[in-house]
C-alpha cells in the first residue's frame, strides 16, 4: 500500500543528499557520451598534430608494404615489412590509447565526478526482458537520443558538405599528384574541416551536459512521502525520538536530584559503596520501626562526592558491590528500601555500627536475592 501511495504522488522535490548519495551507491552518477565523444576527437586532433614525425613513417612504411624488390635481392623475408608495420602500430596506439584514457577519466570527472560502485556491475535480470527493452526504445529518453542523433548526423554532414565544397576543385586533382603531394594538399583543408566539426561537437556535447543534468536531477526527484520516509530513516521515527528526549529528559533530572542530595547527608547514618562507583547513603536509627531510607545516592562524580562528604561528616561506610547497586537500581531518593534487601541492609548496618563502636570484626559476605543482582549498568545478571 505504501508503494502504491508513493507512485501516485507526484515527485516534484529536489533530491536530498542523501537521495544523491545512494545514488552514487547504486553506480548512478551524471554522464555524457557526447561530451566524450568532443574531449576525444579534440585530444585525438592535438596528438595528430604535435606527431608529425608518425606520418612521415606511415608512409614509408606504407611504401614498404608494396616494394618487394629489395627484401628479395638483399634475402630478407618480406614478413619483416609486416613486423615493421606490426611495431609501428602498436607504438601509435600507447601513444594515443594512454593519454585518451587520461582525458576520459577527466571529462568523467568534470561532468559528474568519479564514482566507483559494486551494486553497478550486478547481474539484472530486466536488462535482458524485451518487453522493458521495447518501452526504453520508445520513451521519452529514447525519442531525445534519437533527436540528438539526428541534430549530430545532419549538423556535422551540413559543415562537411560546407567545408569539403569550398576545398572542392583541389581534391578533385589529388589523383594527379603523387603520395606525399596529395597528402600535403589534404593537410591544407584538414584543420578547416576539423576545427568546425570540433565546434559543432562542442555545441552538442554542451546540450547534452545540460539534458543529462536535466533527467538526471528528474529521475532522482522526491515526492512529500519520500522525504518523510527518509527523514524516518535518518532522524527516526518522531515517535522514538520523542521517547528519547523523554528519557533523556529523566535521566538529566535524576541526575540533577542526586546532586542535590548529597546536601542532606549529614542526615545519613550509613553509606554502602562500590567501592567508587557507587554510592548509598542510608537512614535508620536503631530500634525504629520503619525501614531504612535513601537519603542520597548516586553514581560516578556523584558517588564519589557522597563517599568524600562522607568521610567528613564521619559517616560508617561499608564496601558491598551487589548491595549498593541494588540498593542504587531498586529504590529513589526518599524512599524505603524494599522489602527483599531488609536482611542485607541489616547485616550491613550492624557491621557498620559495631565498627563505629570501636569493636574489631571481620567484615561479612553479603548475600542479595537473585533477582536484586544487576550490573553497573542496571541490567540483572542472570
Amino acid at each position: 500500500m505504501a508503494e502504491e501511495k508513493d507512485d501516485s504522488q507526484e515527485k516534484s522535490q529536489e533530491p536530498t543528499s542523501r537521495r544523491l548519495e545512494k545514488a552514487k551507491e547504486d553506480g548512478k552518477v551524471l554522464s555524457s557520451k557526447e561530451a566524450f565523444v568532443f574531449t576525444s576527437m579534440f585530444m585525438g586532433v592535438l596528438l595528430l598534430y604535435f606527431s608529425p614525425m608518425l606520418l612521415d613513417d606511415f608512409l614509408k612504411i606504407c611504401k614498404s608494404l608494396f616494394s618487394f624488390g629489395p627484401e628479395l635481392v638483399s634475402g630478407k623475408s618480406p614478413l619483416e615489412s609486416m613486423a615493421k608495420v606490426i611495431k609501428f602500430f602498436l607504438q601509435v596506439f600507447l601513444i594515443f590509447s594512454i593519454p585518451l584514457l587520461i582525458v576520459s577519466i577527466i571529462t568523467q570527472f568534470i561532468v559528474g565526478g568519479i564514482n566507483f560502485s559494486i551494486k553497478s556491475i550486478y547481474w539484472k535480470i530486466e536488462k535482458i526482458n524485451p518487453i522493458k527493452g521495447l518501452k526504453r526504445i520508445f520513451s521519452i529518453k529514447g525519442l531525445v537520443e534519437l533527436f540528438k542523433a539526428i541534430l549530430k548526423v545532419s549538423l556535422l554532414g551540413i559543415i562537411s558538405y560546407f567545408v569539403i565544397n569550398y576545398y572542392l576543385a583541389d581534391l578533385t586533382n589529388l589523383t594527379t599528384a603523387n603520395l606525399f603531394s596529395a597528402v600535403n594538399r589534404l593537410s591544407s583543408f584538414f584543420p578547416d574541416l576539423v576545427i568546425s566539426l570540433l565546434l559543432a561537437l562542442a555545441l552538442i556535447a554542451f546540450i547534452d551536459i545540460v539534458y543529462q543534468k536535466y533527467d538526471y536531477i528528474k529521475q532522482l526527484r522526491m515526492s512529500h512521502q519520500d522525504l518523510k520516509d527518509e527523514y524516518k530513516e535518518t532522524d527516526g521515527q518522531p515517535e522514538v525520538k520523542q521517547k528519547i528526549r523523554k528519557l533523556q529528559a529523566q535521566a538529566a533530572m535524576k541526575g540533577r536530584k542526586e546532586t542535590a542530595s548529597i546536601d542532606n547527608l549529614q542526615e545519613a547514618t550509613a553509606i554502602i559503596t562500590n567501592p567508587t562507583h557507587f554510592a548509598v547513603a542510608l537512614k535508620y536509627e536503631v530500634g525504629d520501626s520503619s525501614a531504612p531510607v535513601i537519603i542520597s545516592k548516586g553514581k560516578g562524580k556523584n558517588a564519589e562526592e557522597i563517599i568524600k562528604k562522607g568521610k567528613e561528616l564521619q559517616i560508617g561506610t561499608m564496601q558491598s558491590p551487589k548491595l549498593a547497586r541494588a540498593l542504587y537500581f531498586t529504590s529513589e531518593i526518599g524512599d524505603e528500601i524494599m522489602s527483599k534487601l531488609y536482611n542485607a541492609v541489616a547485616i550491613a548496618l550492624a557491621y557498620i555500627y559495631k565498627v563505629d563502636n570501636g569493636e574489631e570484626i571481620e567484615k561479612p559476605e553479603i548475600e542479595i536475592p537473585e533477582d536484586m543482582n544487576f550490573d553497573e549498568y542496571g541490567r540483572k545478571n542472570d
